[in-house]
């Protein structure tokens, strides 16, 4: 088999392993022989292992791999900036400096570096059928990164990098599905015991116990190429505090409220079916305070889901604390989309096919948590003064007397 070819097939084998491996965690949580804290080390055993592997091998195998746009003449014998050496022939300036990656990629050169690493075998067992590109993995991250980085077009795209447009449209396209299919574990929803720190995180941060996440929903322009209407893609996201993405789905025609995505995702189906917040409940004010998301106005008050108070109470009560609490968890959300949309790509409407579309949404969140875990902020929103008012549209569906209870509880609770 070509080495390529074996190459790829490991890596992906690994990753689905990885995605089976998160599967069984959560689905045989009460199988005596399946311990929740051995299962999840063994998951991150493997991510570790195989992340330094392909940094390794990236290392030792990158300087022996013929380099496309510079010739062997140009390389370097001490083995550093691999990236820059293979970039600084298409004219976009980049020097070792690692902030000259930032407004090409969206991260920094040692990030650029690790994930080509990462994705070499992946990005490199693939061509268009019948015609062989001889571009290194460098390149054809760097083409599907400045794509997803600026927005640019195809056409566009290709001038700089000296490649035919289909090419650019290849690598783009190519990189989008990699991610999507092999690294989807980056989003996967926590673990019993990482929901845990979740909570405790939020506790810190706003003092109301048992808080899981933030779901918040977004929308990204989509180009309609048959009348060229400007549609729209919805996305539905869930974050913690240092707004990773730890659940996110994408593909609802943007006309939908945010609540009737919700009630039709299938986070939604695995909550009511006990699949999902499913840990004991806190004993709070005497009531039972189930594991629970908290979201704007826009949504339903659910046992599971606390949305803020209507605006008519006393500035100084407990609701107005609670109010307070909740506005302070929600910003985190407002930060991830505000940094998805840092992504040239999704600031402006897309000329992509839908389900194209959906999988540009997809790698960008997947890069957003691989940013987040290198502490590389390139391409994070830190200022939320563009963002929209905090102002939202009121529900109007009647709460049941659970949810009211346990929101009433909270925020009896909160701190002063």
């Amino acid at each position: 088999m070509d080495p390529r070819n074996l190459s790829a097939l490991l890596s992906s084998l690994v990753s689905q392993l990885l995605l089976l491996l998160l599967h069984l965690f959560h689905s045989d949580k009460n199988a005596a022989d399946t311990p929740h804290g051995n299962t999840f080390a063994v998951v991150h055993h493997l991510l570790s292992s195989q992340q330094i592997a392909a940094s390794l091998s990236f290392v030792s195998v990158s300087r022996k791999r013929k380099r496309t746009h510079c010739s062997e003449s140009d390389s370097d014998p001490s083995g550093d900036g691999i990236a820059d050496r293979r970039l600084d022939r298409v004219g976009l300036g980049l020097t070792r400096d690692p902030d000259s990656f930032k407004p090409f990629f969206r991260m920094k050169s040692s990030t650029f570096e690790w994930l080509a690493g990462l994705l070499e075998p992946l990005l490199e067992c693939r061509d268009p059928v019948g015609s062989p590109l001889n571009l290194s993995a460098e390149l054809r991250l760097g083409i599907g990164l400045f794509r997803l980085a600026t927005g640019s077009s195809y056409a566009e795209i290709a001038r700089r990098f000296g490649v035919s447009e289909s090419v650019t449209r290849f690598c783009a396209k190519h990189l989008c599905r990699v991610l999507c299919t092999n690294f989807r574990f980056w989003v996967a929803f926590p673990s019993p015991e990482e929901l845990n720190s979740v909570s405790s995180e939020f506790e810190q941060l706003s003092g109301l116990p048992n808080c899981c996440g933030v779901i918040d929903c977004t929308r990204f322009n989509i180009v309609n190429e048959i009348n060229g209407r400007i549609d729209s893609i919805a996305a539905q996201i869930v974050v913690d505090s240092s707004s990773r993405i730890l659940n996110i789905i994408a593909g609802f025609r943007g006309e939908k409220t945010d609540s009737n995505i919700l009630k039709c995702s299938t986070l939604c189906k695995d909550i009511e079916d006990g699949k999902l917040l499913n840990s004991s409940p806190l004993i709070v004010n005497g009531v039972a305070v189930n594991q629970y998301f908290v979201g704007d106005a826009n949504y339903p008050l659910l046992p599971w889901l606390m949305v803020p108070f209507d605006d008519d109470f006393v500035p100084v009560s407990s609701r107005a604390k609670f109010n307070a609490a909740h506005h302070t968890m929600c910003a985190s959300a407002l930060k991830t989309v505000a940094s998805l949309k840092n992504w040239g790509i999704l600031n402006r409407p897309m000329h992509e096919e839908f389900k194209a579309a959906v999988a540009v949404i997809g790698a960008c969140s997947i890069l957003h948590n691989v940013l987040l875990m290198r502490e590389d902020d390139s391409a994070l929103c830190e200022s939320m003064d563009d963002q929209i008012s905090q102002q939202q549209h009121q529900h109007h569906e009647e709460a049941g007397t659970e949810a009211c209870e346990i929101r009433d509880a909270l925020a009896s609770s909160t701190r002063p």
